[in-house]
């Protein structure tokens, strides 16, 4: 039986103390131009520092008009760099694996925050979408490749490619809308091109030893879980990977397709073949007796992100106690505080419901 204290070695960059990667956590924290913020990188490497055996950052936009939500960290420009290099450094000196993840937002970049109408693989009446040219989608490619080796230079050890949860690499793979007529839209070939060619340019762009991953998530924004299933299969078996990170909402729910209920989500892909890249699950990982069912459902390592908001050492606390579970929410402002969290973060917490106690008034 594998277990959370165990080591874990990837074909390519430094292996991993535990069985422990921080997920990707949008926090609000960056400046307006997208660099980072003392708060940020605290919250960051106060996870390294509480067992975090990878640290990722929050997704990171590759294009000024890629962004998603105020506060939002960048790696568009050379501009960020300063930062990224101060946090890559300072994550390598507590031991953790660094990782930036890369994102553009597509129809979801709300057109008051970019200036400008949102774009995307098809045009979207409702939010004002903009149907990106050919030209514009091998743009989009290449920035997302510009912003890998921009990370490179910052001394991160690898990049996670955000294709999940309905931003613009997840709307290129969406079967009921990317009708596009060029190569980039109609056939489970064409949809999947992109994400194809960035790993692709991204595994030629930046050093031997780059760890490179991607995230994808089944069901919601028009992903059909066949599809889903198929795509991931091809990319573990490409050879270009190190990992692949699910995205599964709860890892241990029914799938919502009616053909495919009858086993958790989770073990339609521990299930598949997956050649030397390791497999890595994000959803509802609330405690240790549930990060270990993940692993012995066949996963190689968990994502914890709601939990790394309460326990800045979730790791060290789940490794040393088979029984350790989250604090209850809601949680105090001051609680999260003490967590490293900024005023930001904890503010846009509040919007959760449920997540942050309000303050007795006197």
């Amino acid at each position: 039986m594998t277990s959370l204290a165990q080591t874990l070695t990837f074909t390519r960059g430094p292996a991993m103390a535990n069985r422990f990667m921080l997920a990707p956590l949008t926090n609000l924290q960056s400046h307006p131009d997208g660099t980072l913020s003392d708060d940020e990188i605290g919250w960051l490497v106060k996870r390294a520092e509480g067992g975090f055996a990878t640290v990722m950052t929050a997704a990171a936009h590759v294009q000024a008009v890629g962004q998603g939500f105020p506060g939002q960290l960048g790696i568009f420009s050379d501009d960020h760099l300063p930062g990224l290099t101060r946090l890559a450094g300072l994550l390598r000196d507590r031991g953790a694996v660094s990782a930036v993840q890369l994102h553009h937002a597509g129809m979801r970049s709300p057109a008051d925050l970019i200036g400008t109408a949102p774009v995307g693989p098809f045009a979207d009446e409702a939010t004002g979408t903009r149907a990106l040219t050919t030209e514009e989608v091998e743009r989009l490619r290449d920035d997302f490749i510009a912003a890998a080796v921009r990370a490179e230079t910052a001394g991160f050890d690898g990049v996670e490619v955000h294709g999940a949860h309905g931003y613009v690499l997840a709307q290129f793979l969406d079967p009921a809308h990317n009708l596009r007529e060029d190569r980039y839209g109609g056939s489970f070939e064409n949809r999947t091109r992109l994400i194809r060619e960035v790993i692709e340019g991204i595994r030629g762009a930046t050093r031997a030893d780059f760890q490179l991953g991607l995230r994808l998530s089944p069901e919601r924004f028009d992903i059909v879980l066949d599809e889903a299933k198929a795509f991931a299969q091809d990319m573990m078996l490409g050879g270009q990977l190190d990992y692949l990170d699910m995205s599964l909402w709860d890892c241990f729910k029914q799938p919502e397709e009616e053909a495919h209920k009858g086993q958790p989500l989770i073990s339609h892909f521990t299930a598949l073949e997956r050649g030397n890249t390791r497999l890595g699950v994000a959803g509802k990982i609330m405690s240790a007796s549930k990060a270990q069912d993940c692993l012995d459902a066949g996963a190689d390592f968990v994502l914890v992100g709601r939990g790394a908001i309460l326990h800045h050492d979730f790791p060290r606390r789940a490794i040393a106690d088979a029984d350790f579970a989250c604090i209850a929410n809601p949680v105090t402002r001051e609680h999260l505080k003490a967590e490293a969290l900024g005023d930001a973060f904890v503010a846009y917490l509040s919007t959760w419901p449920g997540f942050v106690a309000e303050p007795v008034e006197a």
